[in-house]
């Protein structure tokens, strides 16, 4: 599997507070803010990755790994026929993205992502 980019998605039972902890208190730099005004998620720059911070979620079973991958219907048949414990099919999203699901052996959610050519994540923000 060729990965071309990762994030860590992380859904603490308190969006606010963990968000105050990664920016404020540890001096995270923001990457990207998404969603309603009212209840933002942000990205951080995390060295050669990055973590989200975003809605809420029990504090077990909260992590998940996010891997941008270049064709998520090809990583789907390759890992599949490895044996590996597909939670959700490839589906285009209403975001725009091609998302998989799956899970390590220990039950870790890892969400396997393919940005289409015409998705704003790929526009030059310039």
């Amino acid at each position: 599997m060729e990965v071309l980019s990762s994030r860590i998605l992380l859904r603490p039972t308190d969006r606010q507070r963990s968000q105050h902890f990664y920016r404020d208190i540890l001096g995270l730099a923001v990457y990207r803010e998404f969603g309603p005004p009212q209840e933002p998620g942000l990205v951080f720059f995390l060295g050669q990755g990055l973590l989200e911070v975003s809605g809420t979620g029990e504090p077990a079973g909260s992590l998940q790994i996010w891997l941008q991958v270049r064709d998520v219907r090809a990583e789907h048949e390759r890992l599949v026929a490895a044996g590996v414990t597909v939670i959700r099919e490839p589906r285009s999203e209403p975001w725009g993205l091609i998302e998989m699901w799956i899970e390590d052996p220990d039950g870790v959610r890892i969400v396997l992502v393919e940005i289409p050519a015409d998705h704003p994540l790929r526009r030059d923000p310039r």
